[in-house]
């Protein structure tokens, strides 16, 4: 992995402008990637890129290997004739934030439709198809049913809603419903391969310009999701579909009850036995689609918190072992020793945890509104996530997608707080969004990243997500259509130079 000094802009693709209701893989990505180049901006971290359910958390994805059908830019497909004028003509009403319901109810019909006009046709368009089809089997298969089920069903809790056949995956019964749905699970596929195509034509379009993805890889899985269905021989799922566990976080920062996320646990006796299958893969096909990898939730490699059946906080789980070093040995001899992770290593974080992180030399994660605190009245100076504290081997943020903006953190701190952030950036009210990102320029961490939110200098109106939250306001911040051609870029780009990290 390459270490030199570089910045970034953690953005998700759903919050790109878009005509279609929801950000895609389209002109506005590659305008997004020309900006990028104009800031001297040498990585674009994403979130995760996997089809989300109830809530459209990209951490809840119904598989850990799909693409999420709504990032598809259907005037990609119209130029690629699998539409026709007057589909990509109509447009979804304006709103301030994403609304993924109506994005789903324009844009699903136009994709079925390209699909449908994909597999009329003949070609090496086809041929492509039928590799890409082949080769992804192993996961494709399970995805595609599983949706094409979940939609004639209307629910995707399989392990509730679903007749008891299919949730078990009796083979009759699986036999039957594949004929019956043969049409739709073959949509699901052509979608999927439309996804990858527009997806890896953008990523190449990126590294021509000298620009790294950063993907991420939740390291639960969601309940209601094709591998949870396909793979519960692996989690600490029971014979009827249940789980005998829940995953979560104890009381932090975020929450003083702790975080109760729901997640199935891992049944890694089971993942030893295969030598790490699953995981190998996972990793395989990350590492296909990005550059680099920030692994969320990276101490649960070492420990998971287990929450017993029945909690409805997590305040009452306890750490359990994981595979830890096992895994990313088993990782490092199938896929090669170099592995451009970075760990999120946020939150209860122990010695084993950065043994763990270090011996791999994963680089952790330094986020500087976390780095402001008293003890008995005095300043702590030595805060690991402080600018001037953060090690070379670390990438440093001013916030991540679970923080408020940089200006909306600032305007909720109490006066005395608000004199200790001025104090240390040198500067006044207004300036404290650029001063940080300046601080943290100048740091010695390898690379800075800063939400786009910051780079705007937006307030907490702009906010991406409030942790242990569902709302219609988590996920679905989305920037303006002027912003694609923002003079904050060249300021960034300013810095970039001064602080030795153009990289491009």
């Amino acid at each position: 992995m390459d270490k030199t000094r570089k910045i970034g802009v953690l953005m998700h693709i759903t919050s790109l402008p878009s005509e279609y209701g929801v950000g895609d893989l389209g002109e506005s990505a590659y305008g997004f990637v020309d900006l990028l180049a104009e800031g001297k901006v040498a990585l674009w971290q994403m979130l995760p890129l996997g089809p989300t359910g109830y809530g459209d958390s990209p951490y809840a994805s119904r598989s850990a290997f799909a693409g999420n059908e709504l990032m598809i830019s259907p005037r990609s497909l119209y130029l690629d004739g699998y539409l026709d004028v007057e589909d990509v003509l109509r447009k979804a009403p304006e709103t301030e934030r994403v609304d993924y319901g109506a994005a789903r109810e324009l844009k699903m019909p136009m994709l079925r439709k390209a699909a449908k006009a994909f597999l009329a046709a003949k070609g090496a368009e086809r041929k492509a198809y039928d590799r890409f089809v082949e080769e992804e089997a192993w996961w494709l298969d399970d995805y595609a049913m599983f949706q094409a089920i979940t939609d004639e069903i209307g629910d995707s809790r399989w392990f509730s809603m679903w007749p008891e056949a299919l949730r078990n995956r009796d083979g009759k019964a699986l036999e039957k419903k594949r004929k019956e749905l043969a049409k739709e699970i073959e949509i699901y596929k052509v979608l999927q391969f439309f996804f990858r195509r527009q997806y890896m034509r953008l990523k190449a379009y990126a590294n021509e310009k000298g620009i790294s993805i950063i993907g991420d890889i939740p390291i639960f899985i969601a309940p209601d999701s094709s591998d949870a269905w396909s793979e519960r021989k692996l989690l600490l799922i029971d014979e009827d579909g249940q789980q005998e566990a829940s995953s979560g976080v104890p009381p932090d920062a975020f929450s003083a009850t702790g975080q109760l996320w729901g997640n199935p646990l891992y049944r890694w006796e089971e993942h030893r036995k295969t030598g790490f299958r699953w995981w190998i893969e996972r990793f395989r096909e990350n590492f296909r689609l990005f550059d680099i990898v920030r692994v969320d939730h990276f101490r649960g490699f070492e420990a998971c918190w287990v929450v017993p059946k029945g909690e409805v906080t997590a305040m009452n789980g306890k750490w359990v072992k994981s595979p830890g070093q096992e895994l990313f040995d088993a990782v490092r001899k199938a896929l090669g020793d170099d592995l451009p992770i970075i760990a999120e290593d946020l939150g209860v974080i122990t010695p084993e945890v950065e043994e763990l992180r270090d011996r791999n030399g994963f680089p952790g994660m330094k986020i500087a509104q976390f780095a402001f605190a008293f003890d008995n009245g005095r300043w702590q100076t030595g805060n690991p996530y402080l600018p001037h504290n953060c090690q070379s081997l670390s990438v440093a943020y001013t916030g991540t997608h679970d923080n408020n903006t940089t200006r909306g953190w600032y305007d909720e701190l109490d006066d005395g707080m608000k004199d200790y952030v001025r104090r240390y950036l040198e500067c006044s009210d207004g300036e404290v969004v650029w001063k940080m990102i300046r601080a943290l320029m100048a740091s010695h961490a390898m690379w800075v990243i800063f939400p786009m939110q910051d780079v705007l200098s937006l307030g907490a109106d702009a906010r991406m997500n409030v942790p242990s939250t569902c709302g219609s306001s988590n996920w679905s911040w989305k920037m303006g259509k002027e912003d694609l051609h923002t003079p904050a870029m060249a300021t960034l780009r300013y810095y970039s130079e001064l602080y030795g990290r153009a990289e491009i």
